[in-house]
């Protein structure tokens, strides 16, 4: 409820206020499907600020979770981009290594689990083969259940030092070497600065930095499912960033990089890995700054030259955020309405006849017809709600009617929106069952 009174995407509990999106998160989970099978996939979330991009990547993340899939997102920003000097490029590398999740660890920090789940696992099923734990015929079963799983790493651009702190990991667990523990995984985030420094330790010939994070992003996914999950899926948001990036051969760099993983994903490169990435329409369309300003990516990305305005497609690269409809957008309010009623346990103020008198309310201003977000509607619709349960003496029509209710429109250009489909009703997509 906090978050969205403050209109930020609440990192848990996106399926309460799903609403719409039907097209484009099936296409979404078609992708994960083919993830799962042995594919990779790339997409790009389009829409303006407050329009749901943020949303359907916490949804699918939520997805990719419930499906035994393995989550890393990050948030790129001046200090995180894809490609940078100066640390910038690990720093994105390390925030998604920080925020890799499991069904069992939502919330990050999964990394260490994940392996010791594994470890643990390879040790239950060697001791109900009938051999003695902490034997010598048990040790040569275990390091060869473990070489067996990293084997094919080893062939891949890094994949040596990869499998050889994965085994450093495995021994150090086994004698309850903590420190060793600790090293291998301040290696597999990224966080040595030094090639020095990882070899004194670990004895490894690299580390993980700016020019090769890209490299062990595709390592951890092959090894993530070695060890029986379906695959990886990266989400990088508020690529806006890289559109502000005033420099022009530091912006192109990251574009190029982006190129490179297009490019591995569509043919195959990365197996196991669905990335997905969220931005606004200047930073895809934007001839002179954006993605477009890159005639590799342009001639990629771009529509076809058949697509014509009204028409979805959701098999290509990218997938642009349509307005919600008026029936959806009051679908909406009344879900929030009961959830708000449930958290805070009182009954709202407020009938069927308000919540209409609040969209007519909001539709009204020009230009809301295209420009209106579910972000905008939330935030101030959520306004009345406190207010309404923190005042008993406050009105709904004394709210709308003295003007407390006021949309607080973001920078927009109506130009950068296509005209897009718009469903005749509803969309309920949610785990959550309530009546609408």
């Amino acid at each position: 409820m906090n978050s969205l009174a403050a209109g930020v995407v609440p990192r848990n509990g996106a399926p309460y206020i799903a609403i719409g999106r039907t097209d484009e998160i099936t296409a979404m989970l078609g992708d994960l499907e083919n993830v799962a099978e042995g594919g990779a996939s790339m997409r790009f979330v389009i829409g303006k600020y407050g329009s749901g991009k943020s949303f359907i990547m916490q949804l699918i993340r939520g997805y990719a979770l419930d499906r035994d899939f393995i989550t890393a997102d990050a948030d790129l920003s001046p200090e995180r981009r894809i490609c940078g000097s100066k640390g910038s490029g690990i720093a994105t590398y390390r925030e998604l290594a920080k925020n890799i999740s499991s069904k069992t660890s939502p919330d990050g920090g999964a990394l260490p689990q994940l392996i010791a789940k594994w470890l643990s696992g390879l040790q239950s099923k060697l001791a109900s083969d009938g051999l003695e734990p902490g034997g010598a015929e048990f040790e040569r079963a275990l390091s060869s259940e473990v070489y067996t799983a990293i084997g094919e790493l080893e062939g891949q651009i890094g994949g040596f030092d990869f499998a050889s702190v994965i085994n450093s990991y495995r021994t150090a667990y086994q004698n309850g070497d903590e420190p060793t523990k600790s090293a291998c995984m301040r290696w597999l985030r990224g966080e040595y600065q030094t090639k020095t420094e990882a070899r004194s330790v670990l004895r490894v010939g690299g580390i993980i930095d700016d020019d090769n994070w890209y490299d062990y992003l595709k390592l951890l996914a092959l090894f993530v499912r070695r060890i029986g999950y379906k695959g990886l899926v990266v989400f990088i948001d508020e690529c806006v960033n890289l559109y502000k990036i005033t420099n022009r051969q530091s912006r192109e760099n990251n574009y190029e990089k982006i190129l490179s993983m297009f490019n591995d994903t569509l043919q195959g490169r990365a197996p196991g890995m669905a990335m997905i990435f969220g931005g606004t329409p200047q930073f895809l369309e934007d001839t002179r700054r954006g993605l477009f300003s890159y005639e590799a990516l342009r001639s990629r990305l771009a529509d076809g030259k058949f697509a014509q305005a009204g028409y979805k497609n959701m098999v290509g690269p990218v997938i642009r955020l349509r307005r919600l409809s008026d029936d959806e957008l009051y679908a909406l309010i009344t879900r929030v309405t009961k959830l708000h009623a449930q958290y805070y346990n009182w009954e709202p103020r407020i009938t069927e006849e308000d919540m209409t008198a609040f969209m007519r309310h909001c539709l009204s201003r020009a230009g809301a017809d295209s420009l209106i977000t579910p972000r905008e509607i939330i935030r101030d619709y959520m306004s009345v709600l406190n207010i309404l349960n923190q005042n008993p003496d406050a009105t709904f029509g004394r709210l709308l009617g003295e003007g407390a209710v006021t949309l607080s429109h973001t920078d927009s250009d109506p130009d950068e929106l296509k005209a897009q489909e718009q469903p005749s009703g509803g969309v309920d997509i949610s785990s959550v069952e309530f009546d609408i």
